[in-house]
């Protein structure tokens, strides 16, 4: 299979090929396999609509209202209205990578074989993601129950070619021009196929995955920007050592020791100390950050296997099943997903509560072992970081609000018929926000460290940390020295985190870090 493109089977897809869509230019192709299920189990549900039985999502109405029958005549009405009237989202829009994940993650259950649609229904929306195009969706409307409701049905409103697009050059137009300038050609949804469209946990699962890969990044370079700390700190690396950790087995926790204690091989700073008293111990900051971004690794573990796990799902209400049967289920419901949502909001805030707390440290001439307060130039004349820190707190303090559990906020709708929802959608969305605090935290974790190591004359630091002062330097992260316009500083350090170059520095000194 080329790089640029991904094929979707009837047995799910993987994380990867959901960011390279999300993210990339991907190309999507639909199986041929697949497009035979599908074929297969429309089959089932024209049978099923030629009969006078009643059966729900294909001749009846939808929650509270599933009691109607609904007359062959009015159909296709009843599927188009039922997009339209969902498409009820407000707020600001959704991210366009978001958007993305979201309709190829809906692809991907209509290309189990266990929705019913038609394959022309899976074909235009491969279509419309190879266009480029993408569908307006907004912030609010999805309580993640029964999926995310608004958002999917602003994109099946695209499908149909009504409401509005981005394009590929990044204007919002109608996305009926959009679609007749591909050459694509609007769906008539038919019976099952609005429903089908609308009922996933695709927009949180999208966001999970997408978490999931900031994260796996983000624990590596707290890991980096704690061993620069407790270099800067001049602590002891004696902590580190794998045997201590073989004791408390915690894999994610074995991992950080083993990063750091790489980072700070070679190091002249570590074990000296200021006063005449050697430390026995460094504070909790620094000698448990293994424990603490550590159990935030094996919580990321969890979440990425219940994303593996809804990756092969095929979530819809009513499914086709291998024998023919149409069965009403709850697998809509966002609770898996939403759980590990908040798990991991819980775990980043903690990660920048004990970045912050190291940084505090090395601005406090009290507690810092040596340094100049708040590594300033002149202190007195020069504030140095203390503002800086401020920020880092600010961030910190919103993500501690973000940590509360969207999930166990269960507000009842559809006149009581969904009476408990996931509120997954709200949790991604805070999550997202977590993850990008996250970052601009450890940002100015890294802007203080390499300040306080190069104010550590006449030790040398390690050759990691060599590396990765050099290419900070060049990104335009500022070292010691007068006060200066502090913005550009932070900007840059949060940009060269983002890019990925502060790992790749440290890595081309120590090799592979996990």
């Amino acid at each position: 299979m080329d790089m640029h493109s991904v094929v979707v089977g009837t047995s799910g897809t993987t994380a990867d090929d959901v960011i390279a869509v999300a993210r990339g230019a991907a190309r999507v192709e639909v199986s041929s396999a697949a497009l035979a299920a599908v074929a297969a189990a429309r089959q089932v549900i024209d049978d099923l609509a030629a009969k006078p039985e009643p059966v729900y999502g294909v001749s009846t109405g939808f929650g509270a209202l599933a009691v109607r029958h609904i007359s062959p005549e009015l159909r296709a009405q009843l599927q188009r209205n039922i997009v339209r009237s969902h498409a009820a989202g407000m707020g600001a829009r959704v991210e366009r990578e978001v958007v993305r994940a979201l309709m190829f993650l809906r692809l991907k259950t209509l290309a189990s074989g266990r929705t019913g649609v038609r394959p022309v229904v899976i074909e235009t929306m491969a279509a419309l993601l190879n266009a480029q195009i993408t569908p307006v969706v907004h912030e609010y409307g999805s309580l993640g129950c029964s999926g995310d409701l608004a958002p999917l049905s602003h994109c099946a409103l695209a499908l149909m070619g009504e409401g509005e697009a981005e394009g590929p050059d990044g204007v919002v137009r109608p996305a009926a021009e959009l679609l007749a300038e591909h050459g694509i050609e609007p769906v008539e949804l038919r019976e099952k196929e609005g429903l089908a469209l609308l009922n996933g946990t695709d927009g949180m699962l999208g966001m999970l995955i997408m978490a999931c890969a900031d994260l796996a990044r983000l624990f590596t370079v707290a890991d980096v920007t704690a061993a620069l700390s407790l270099e800067a700190l001049l602590g002891t690396d004696r902590v580190l050592a794998p045997e201590l950790h073989a004791i408390r087995p915690h894999p994610g926790q074995a991992a950080s020791a083993a990063n750091m204690l790489r980072v700070l091989e070679g190091s002249g700073l570590t074990g000296h100390h200021q006063d005449e008293a050697p430390r026995v111990q460094d504070a909790y900051s620094v000698r448990c950050a293994p424990q603490v971004a550590g159990a935030g690794r094996d919580t990321l573990a969890h979440a990425r296997l219940v994303a593996d796990r809804e990756l092969a799902a095929a979530v819809d209400n009513p499914v086709v099943l291998p024998d023919g049967r149409v069965e009403s289920n709850g697998n809509f419901h966002g609770a898996p997903v939403a759980y590990v949502l908040d798990f991991l909001a819980v775990a980043a805030a903690d990660l920048a509560s004990i970045a912050e707390r190291r940084t505090d440290r090395l601005l406090d001439k009290n507690r810092s072992h040596g340094l100049p307060p708040f590594l300033a130039g002149d202190p007195g004349v020069d504030s140095g970081l203390m503002i800086a820190q401020y920020t880092q707190a600010a961030l910190v303090s919103e993500m501690k609000r973000l940590a509360v559990p969207a999930s166990v906020d269960s507000i009842p709708s559809s006149a009581m018929q969904e009476d408990h929802v996931s509120m997954g959608w709200s949790a991604a969305r805070k999550l997202r926000t977590a993850v990008d605090n996250l970052t601009r935290v450890l940002a100015v974790e890294l802007v203080a460290a390499t300040r306080a190591i190069e104010l550590r004359t006449g030790l040398e630091p390690a050759p990691a940390s060599r590396a990765v002062l050099a290419a900070a330097r060049r990104a335009g992260v500022g070292g010691p020295g007068e006060d200066r316009y502090l913005a550009p500083d932070l900007a840059a350090a949060d940009a060269f985190v983002r890019s990925g170059k502060l790992i790749e520095a440290v890595e081309s000194v120590t090799g592979h870090l996990v």
